[in-house]
């Protein structure tokens, strides 16, 4: 059993056929329902080695609280599961935590890529494989990132500095108005709401089974019970529903420290020009992807509970900064296009929870992926199924175990 069908989920799902299980998916939503994973950024990006939770990030964030249209956002409020969240993770945000786990996120990422080419060879899905390009506003934020990008290089990655003549002979079907970029030659993109469509289709073609509007409210080893008092029964259970997940652990007796951080998505079905790469816009933390005649973009953080609603001064934050960049884009491009909003399930050190949990054998979750769930979905998936084969040479095993903060 499966709870849920997001990019993870459904990873999980087909990695465990592929073992030689049967497998069926519970998914709360409808057919037609929306997940966080359906209208990202669609981007795989091994150069993300850093975690969310890194030196500099809070002092940062405390900046953008005063900012209306800023990249980041908490909701105050009295809550003691946001509280303990905010203490792990500034306790996390030191160099000794981002030195620890940089090769872990790497070599994820890294392997969930050659997954991903595997896939493709499978089937198209559409998986280009073109780089990413850092694209920076001021020298100031270009020498940032081309500190990173010495990082990079140092865990094998590739990275590349590049001056405003280099980063338009990379991308030269649009306009940009930078003072450089970091080219980051082993990050790819796609359509993910393709992607989650194909992966569908492969896992029914294989037995499994996919059943929609099931909303749990009961695990047991073995077990789930759905709305309404029906049960299913398995081997194991997978507990893989993103931000809602802590509500499912928590009837096991796992408090599992995490935040949902709302994310919003604009797609232009016309653009005014389409880049050939996705890229991201380093100061406004924005990813703008092409997806084949159309255009994506998506950003912001917020910290507020799991809710839906669209904040339109953070929105409009977004626009502004396509704008600065692309400067062949204006505000009234987007008038018209409702804006998609999904909650990415944070843990508190950036790290996802992936394997059993404590006191419960025939239960597993993954989660936690935060930005990184449509990267980290196949690797995570396969780590599953060899997981529950009693594998113990799996990667980082400790360093991700849902237990961890128990």
């Amino acid at each position: 059993m499966v709870v849920g069908s997001g990019v993870i989920g459904l990873c999980v799902a087909y990695y465990l056929l592929r073992s030689g299980r049967q497998v069926v998916v519970l998914e709360r939503e409808e057919p037609d329902g929306d997940n966080c994973s359906r209208e990202n950024a669609g981007m795989v990006v091994p150069s993300h080695f850093v975690p969310l939770a890194a030196p500099g990030v809070i002092s940062q964030g405390m900046r953008w609280l005063l900012d209306p249209e800023s990249p980041f956002w908490v909701r105050p409020r009295l809550s003691g599961a946001l509280a303990r969240w905010g203490w792990l993770f500034m306790r996390h945000a030191t160099d000794a935590h981002v030195k620890g786990v940089a090769g872990l996120l790497r070599d994820m990422n890294l392997e969930s890529r050659r997954l991903f080419e595997e896939l493709e060879g499978e089937g198209s899905y559409g998986l280009e494989q073109r780089g990413l390009l850092s694209l920076c506003e001021s020298e100031k934020m270009l020498a940032e990132e081309a500190e990173l990008a010495e990082a990079a290089r140092e865990l094998g990655l590739k990275a590349e500095v590049c001056d405003p003549k280099r980063v338009a002979e990379l991308d030269p079907d649009v306009e940009m108005k930078v003072a450089g970029g970091i080219w980051q030659g082993d990050d790819c993109h796609m359509d993910p709401s393709r992607f989650l469509g194909e992966m569908q289709k492969r896992i029914e073609s294989m037995g499994g089974e996919i059943r929609f509007g099931k909303m749990v409210v009961g695990i047991e080893n073995g077990k789930v019970v759905v709305e309404g008092g029906e049960e299913w029964e398995g081997s194991d259970v997978v507990v893989a529903g993103g931000a809602w997940s802590p509500d499912m652990a928590r009837l096991l007796g796992l408090r599992l420290p995490m935040q949902a951080g709302k994310g919003y998505s604009l797609t232009l079905e016309d653009p005014a020009q389409l880049p050939r790469l996705c890229s991201i816009l380093t100061e406004a933390k924005v990813a703008v992807t092409p997806m084949g005649k159309r255009l994506r973009v998506a950003g912001t953080m917020e910290i507020g509970g799991n809710e839906l609603s669209v904040n339109p001064r953070r929105v409009n934050g977004i626009i502004k900064a396509v704008g600065r960049v692309f400067p062949r884009f204006r505000p009234e491009h987007f008038d018209g296009i409702d804006p998609w909003a999904g909650l990415r399930p944070c843990s508190p050190d950036g790290l996802p929870y992936i394997g059993r949990v404590p006191g419960h054998d025939r239960v597993m979750v993954a989660t936690g992926h935060s930005m990184m769930g449509l990267s980290l979905g196949p690797v995570t998936g396969r780590m599953v199924a060899d997981l529950m084969e009693g594998s113990q040479s799996v990667p980082g095993r400790e360093q991700l175990a849902p237990g961890r903060f128990s």
